[in-house]
C-alpha cells in the first residue's frame, strides 16, 4: 500500500504543475518560480525571426545531411534541388572531402548535425533530479545564452477541440498563452492521435511533420523539449518556453522536421510551435531546467 501511495505521489507531483485547478490554487505559495511577463507581447526572449533563422539553418543541414534520401521530394522542385546542391557542394568542401569521394557523401548522426551547425548536442538521459525520470542534458559543447536549445513535440489542440481522453495521466500536455494546448506524450493514446493527424496532412511525397520524436531514432534533434523538467529550489531554471507560430512561407521540403501537427485539419492558421530558449550560458553536461508557469499580468 505505501508503494501504490508512493507512486501515485510521484505522478501527481509530475503532472500538478499542468493541472489548472492546482495551478491556481498554489499560485500565491510559488512565487518564486514563476516568470511574469507584462504583456503577450513581451512574451519573447528572442524575436521570431531568430527563432525562425535558427530552425531554417538546423533544419537545412538535416536535410543535405539526409539528401540522398530525398530525391521522391526534388523531383518535383526541380529549383529547390538545384539550390541544395549548390550548399551541398559548399559543404562538402568544408568537411574536407577526398576528391576521390566527391561522389559520395559522408552521413552523420542528428546529434553531429546539431553540434555542427549550433556548436551543441542534446539528448535525453536519466534525470538528476530523485524520481524524476528522464532529463535532457547538454552532450556536447556550449549553449549560448538567447539559443533555441529544443523544441516541444506533440499534437496541437485549439479552444473547445476534444483532448479529454487524452489528458488523463498525462503530464506532457502544455499549455499556450492564448489557451491552444500542445500534447507531447509520446505513447498510448496521445502518440496514436499524433500518428493519424501527421498521416493524415501528408501531401504526397511531402511530409507536413515529423513523426521520429515518437521513436528513439529522432530525425529533429532539438525535438526532446516534452522530457526537460521543471526547477526545483536548488536547480534554477536555465530554459523558458516561447510560443512561435510557423510562417506561411517555411519551405515545404522542410516542414519534415516540424515536430508538431495540428489536430483540426480544416482550420486554417499558422502551425504552433513552442521552442526552449536559453536563460543563461550552458555548459557540457547540464541538464536542462525549465519554469513551467508564464505568468500574464
Amino acid at each position: 500500500a505505501a508503494a501504490m501511495l508512493g507512486a501515485l505521489r510521484r505522478r501527481w507531483d509530475a503532472y500538478k504543475y499542468r493541472f489548472v485547478p492546482w495551478l491556481a490554487l498554489n499560485l500565491r505559495r510559488k512565487r518564486r518560480t514563476l516568470r511574469y511577463v507584462p504583456e503577450s507581447s513581451q512574451d519573447k526572449i528572442i524575436s521570431d525571426e531568430d527563432v525562425f533563422e535558427t530552425l531554417l539553418k538546423v533544419f537545412k543541414a538535416l536535410f543535405i545531411n539526409d539528401f540522398s534520401r530525398q530525391a521522391h521530394i526534388l523531383a518535383l522542385l526541380p529549383d529547390i534541388r538545384c539550390k541544395y546542391l549548390e550548399l551541398l557542394t559548399v559543404e562538402q568542401k568544408r568537411s574536407k572531402l577526398n576528391s576521390c569521394n566527391h561522389q559520395s557523401q559522408h552521413v552523420f548522426s542528428p546529434e553531429e548535425v546539431l553540434f555542427n551547425t549550433l556548436g551543441f548536442s542534446v539528448t535525453r538521459d536519466r534525470s538528476s533530479l530523485v524520481s524524476a525520470g528522464t532529463g535532457v542534458f547538454v552532450t556536447k559543447g556550449f549553449v549560448p545564452k538567447g539559443a533555441v536549445v529544443s523544441m516541444y513535440p506533440g499534437t496541437v489542440y485549439r479552444k473547445h477541440e476534444p483532448i479529454f481522453f487524452q489528458s488523463l495521466g498525462n503530464p506532457f500536455i502544455f499549455r499556450c498563452i492564448d489557451g491552444i494546448l500542445i500534447d507531447g506524450n509520446d505513447k498510448g493514446l496521445s502518440r496514436s492521435v499524433y500518428r493519424s493527424c501527421s498521416r493524415r496532412d501528408q501531401l504526397g511525397p511531402f511530409q507536413m511533420s515529423d513523426e521520429s520524436w515518437l521513436t528513439a531514432a529522432l530525425q529533429n534533434p532539438l525535438a526532446v523539449g516534452q522530457y526537460v523538467n521543471n526547477c526545483s529550489p536548488d536547480k534554477a531554471a536555465n530554459v523558458c518556453y516561447q510560443e512561435f507560430d510557423v510562417p506561411g512561407y517555411f519551405p515545404v521540403e522542410l516542414k519534415q522536421y516540424l515536430p508538431n501537427i495540428v489536430y483540426s485539419h480544416d482550420i486554417e492558421s499558422h502551425l504552433r510551435c513552442v521552442v526552449l530558449v536559453a536563460l543563461r550560458d550552458i555548459k557540457q553536461g547540464e541538464e536542462l531546467f525549465s519554469n513551467y508557469y508564464t505568468i500574464i499580468n
